[in-house]
């Protein structure tokens, strides 16, 4: 794609564009008004190409959609965005992100998409997708189910509120945003209560034991001394170079915020869950039990895979994978000569203290020597990967309880930030040593961290992709790269190689869960037992991962379906190609557009292919 130095078009073409659309943007200036004549704008756009134009138009696109989602413009380094917070939860403000799809459609649709090739036509098929999509999803009252225990923008919010997060804290004018973008949350927070009180009168409510899990997250931001609170960070690490005055009026200001506005606003949150919503929320778990649930989990399949498959379908797809699995299971039982049945070796695993660390310090270490390890070894199926490094962390305490086993957080796309390699260590018997390659190769490299990090140094990926993504193709990614751990040399151990097993079965019973949940009428329990019967996983995990597909419907998915479709393509092209596929050169292609829905993915693989011959 050809590069386009917006700062020469924004006063031309730009507002050329949205004037031959007779379309207003929400950034109009005096040069836009001179250019918005009956023939000024006609004439400019005919003297671009396709491409061009539409480069101008997800550049406009991707700006605009900033102002919805502030908290990913600080993540991908837009720093006019830092005093920003999520809009509130409002009928008005829903009614204007619909307008704003509507009005990018209307766009889309002038440019000839016969005319376009390589990364343009990669970009005008995910945006035209993307934008039915979100269409399509606007239907359903998501708004009334704006948090859960897993996930929210309360939990990002305290996580930049601590200091340790993409917010900034280098500058007087740091804290300040800060502080502004305090208020926003304040606004937001006060929404999400009356979006959830609305939806408990429609009975669309979180079930309740997610709604327990979600109130301490609340409450444990209730402090009687500012000084305990987490926003409390950046007031303990205040940059020497600030003055004395400096200093002394930010700590001030701190405090303020933190028991004037913060603590009054979490108190209210998890008074209204603890003392109204709880009492209220659902007994049963999934969307299926919800008012035109049928249609909102399909929907959520859709969105979260890309892929047409019914719940029908995907279950027994799992039942398959988790009975294919558990035979091999049985084997590594075998080989390290364990005597006693397939339910007791999962047992010796969950209880035998010789597959656990005595400590989070050596847990961590341990990961640690992991990655070393396996870094040194990538370079054999890649000749890609990312200029950014990742270190290896412990989740953050406040966060812990309810975290995942493992996580990935991107890095800052200037450099500032490495990607980080969460390990949760909450619950050392949730985090077995023969876990540890498998979880490397997932979270870091060549999994997340490779994926992701590349996406972000690509050189003319236009913005809306270089921080966008898709699940399934995240995570589709990660757990194919897993099944590359023998081709890199790893899994010589066979309890190493059983956690590999393990990894994949926690996926091919997602597809089991998820779709038992949501779409077959399952229990909690039913979801536990299924867990505890089919995997040596620690109990408290399988309570954590059953929580989670009930709060994220569809998401589960992505993993197995994800790993399905790339290495579906994989046998394709090595089958196509013959002597001429080289595992190197297809991994390139998988990575280097960066992340697309699986049916676009295919079709470019096919291109490919077909160039390659």
């Amino acid at each position: 794609m050809k590069s386009i130095k917006l700062a020469l078009v924004a006063s031309g073409v730009m507002f050329a564009l949205s004037g031959c659309m007779n379309i207003q943007t929400s950034n109009n200036t005096g040069n836009s008004a001179q250019l918005n004549t009956s023939s000024a704008p006609a004439a400019i756009v005919s003297e671009l190409s396709y491409e061009q134009q539409l480069d101008v138009l997800v550049a406009q696109y991707y700006n605009e959609l900033l102002s919805f989602k502030p908290i990913n413009a600080t993540y991908s380094g837009r720093s006019e965005f830092n005093d920003k917070f999520t809009p509130a939860i409002t009928q008005k403000n829903r009614a204007k992100k619909a307008a704003f799809y509507k009005k990018y459609q209307q766009r889309l649709t002038l440019i000839d998409k016969s005319q376009l090739t390589g990364q343009a036509l990669l970009s005008y098929e995910i945006l035209q997708r993307d934008l039915a999509l979100n269409l399509e999803g606007m239907q359903f009252p998501s708004y009334m189910l704006p948090i859960n225990q897993m996930a929210g923008a309360h939990n990002t919010f305290a996580g930049f509120g601590s200091g340790q997060s993409a917010q900034p804290f280098n500058t007087v004018e740091d804290y300040n945003n800060f502080i502004k973008r305090s208020e926003g949350f304040i606004s937001w927070l006060s929404s999400v209560e009356r979006a959830m009180a609305k939806g408990i009168k429609a009975g669309i409510t979180l079930p309740k034991p997610l709604a327990k899990k979600l109130q301490p997250q609340f409450a444990a931001h209730v402090v009687k001394n500012a000084e305990d609170s987490l926003f409390w960070g950046p007031i303990k690490n205040l940059p020497a170079s600030f003055t004395t005055q400096q200093k002394q009026q930010i700590t001030a200001q701190y405090k303020a915020l933190i028991m004037q506005q913060l603590v009054p606003a979490y108190k209210s949150m998890s008074d209204f869950l603890a003392n109204q919503y709880i009492p209220q929320s659902r007994e049963t778990v999934g969307y299926s039990n919800l008012p035109n649930g049928k249609a909102w989990y399909e929907y959520q399949i859709k969105k979260n895979t890309t892929l047409s498959l019914s719940a029908d379908e995907i279950h027994e797809i799992g039942l398959s994978e988790v009975s294919r699995i558990l035979s091999q299971m049985k084997k590594v039982k075998h080989e390290v000569g364990f005597n006693g049945t397939l339910d007791e070796f999962f047992q010796h695993l969950r209880d035998s203290d010789q597959f656990y660390y005595d400590t989070p310090e050596a847990l961590i270490a341990a990961y640690e020597d992991i990655k070393q390890k396996i870094d040194a070894r990538v370079p054999l199926l890649f000749d890609v990967a990312p200029k950014a490094p990742y270190v290896v962390k412990a989740v953050e305490p406040y966060r812990a309880q309810s975290a995942a086993g493992a996580s990935y957080a991107a890095p800052a796309p200037d450099g500032s930030r490495p990607g980080i390699f969460y390990i949760n260590t909450y619950n050392l018997k949730a985090q077995p040593k023969f876990l540890l390659e498998t979880l490397s190769i997932h979270e870091a490299a060549p999994g997340h961290h490779f994926q992701i990090a590349l996406q972000q140094e690509i050189n003319g990926l236009p913005d809306f992709r270089k921080f966008g993504g898709y699940t399934v193709f995240a995570e589709g990614w990660a757990l194919y790269a897993e099944s590359l751990g023998k081709e890199l040399g790893l899994f010589a151990d066979p309890y190493m190689w059983y956690g590999r097993l393990a990894d994949e079965q926690l996926r091919a019973m997602r597809l089991v869960l998820d779709t038992g949940f949501h779409a077959k009428g399952w229990t909690r329990q039913q979801g536990i037992d299924y867990m505890l019967a089919n995997s040596s996983m620690a109990k408290s995990d399988v309570i954590a991962e059953v929580e989670r597909y009930i709060a994220w419907p569809g998401q589960a998915l992505s993993y197995k379906l994800g790993q399905f479709k790339i290495q579906q393509l994989r046998d394709y092209s090595k089958k196509e190609l013959g002597d001429k596929f080289d595992i190197k050169a297809f991994h390139t292609q998988i990575l280097i557009d960066g992340a697309l829905p699986m049916p676009i993915l295919e079709e470019k693989i096919k291109r490919w292919v077909a160039a390659s011959k």
